[in-house]
């Protein structure tokens, strides 16, 4: 008789652990539909205000025209070069037969187009450029999240992760709109609280991220406390945590981390993944399309139409990649 295995790379990951989760990793049926549904609700949010280059146009009607170096130019240019070719890359992927094949590396693209786009408008603002992920979304989220020079839903934001402080904003964002994430929005209502529902859930994590960073630091050890409980030890944590915000870039740098590095079995192990990702690759494109449409707006009212035309005539001559710049910015 051929004895059955009783193995099980699920059992083993979720009740054993690995070095990097020794408690167990999180269990995919609850852990992936709210990184499907986050992206199924900004695609439906998108949708519904149809977010283009024309529409974005109007919205920086009164960005004024900057005068930049030949270095901050190219380096504007070369961040949506990158973009676009990241919305290129999600576009073909749409077509896949199998969507898990390709979910991962759609993620990837995904956040590297966002990433990209996010420092060509950095780079339109203010001429500068940041090499690495957090400076650059807290810069974008200086220079943007904080002003009014978002466009909505990439917009939403809270200001601060002093625990009050946000649970307010976020009850004001909220507007009476609440979906739990655990579930597909089908309206731009339930669309809207599933949105606000993962900025809640992001500024928790990036709140308890940076009390973890605290309690590691020497001025905090010095105090000889464990936790926040002592006033002295609460006026620490709550200094550092009133100076830090949470964007749009914010949650996508966590989403990369969290959707594409953290669990094997989030996208590649069992039906779980097979059931949920249907539309998912559609709606990582229309989310990237929306928010390099808005980049590609805000930067051409900051160079001028001239350079910007030479630009869109080069890139239609000598791109390599299938998308049309004038597709998207046009």
């Amino acid at each position: 008789m051929v004895k059955v295995s009783d193995f099980s790379l699920y059992r083993r990951l979720t009740t054993e652990g690995t070095l990097s989760e020794p408690t167990g990793v999180p269990h995919p049926q609850f852990a992936l539909p709210s990184t499907v549904n986050w992206m199924h609700a900004l695609a439906l949010l998108i949708t519904k205000s149809n977010l283009n280059f024309k529409s974005a146009l109007t919205n920086y009607s009164t960005i004024t025209l900057k005068k930049f170096n030949p270095q901050e130019e190219n380096t504007i240019f070369e961040q949506l070069l990158f973009a676009l070719h990241q919305l290129s890359a999600l576009e073909s992927l749409r077509s896949a037969t199998c969507k898990a094949d390709v979910a991962r590396v759609g993620i990837v693209a995904w956040y590297y187009g966002v990433y990209s786009a996010a420092s060509a408008m950095v780079a339109a603002q203010d001429g500068s450029f940041q090499d690495d992920h957090t400076g650059t979304a807290n810069a974008w989220d200086r220079q943007f999240g904080a002003t009014d020079k978002l466009i909505f839903p990439f917009s939403l934001r809270v200001s601060s992760l002093v625990e009050s402080h946000y649970k307010d904003e976020i009850e004001k964002i909220k507007d009476g709109s609440s979906f739990p994430l655990t579930s597909k929005p089908s309206n731009t209502e339930e669309a809207h609280g599933a949105c606000v529902a993962y900025l809640s859930g992001n500024a928790d994590y990036w709140k308890w991220k940076t009390e973890e960073n605290i309690k590691n630091s020497k001025d905090f050890k010095q105090l000889g406390v464990a936790n926040f409980r002592s006033k002295v030890a609460r006026d620490m944590r709550d200094k550092r945590l009133s100076g830090k915000s949470v964007c749009f870039l914010h949650q996508a740098i966590r989403y990369r981390g969290k959707a594409n590095y953290r669990e094997a079995l989030f996208l590649g192990h069992g039906g779980f993944a097979k059931n949920l990702l249907t539309d998912y690759m559609d709606d990582l494109s229309i989310v990237l399309y929306g928010f390099v449409a808005m980049s590609g707006a805000f930067v051409s009212k900051r160079i001028g139409p001239q350079l910007w035309n030479d630009y869109l005539s080069d890139l239609d001559t000598h791109k390599s990649f299938t998308l049309s710049p004038s597709k998207v910015w046009s």
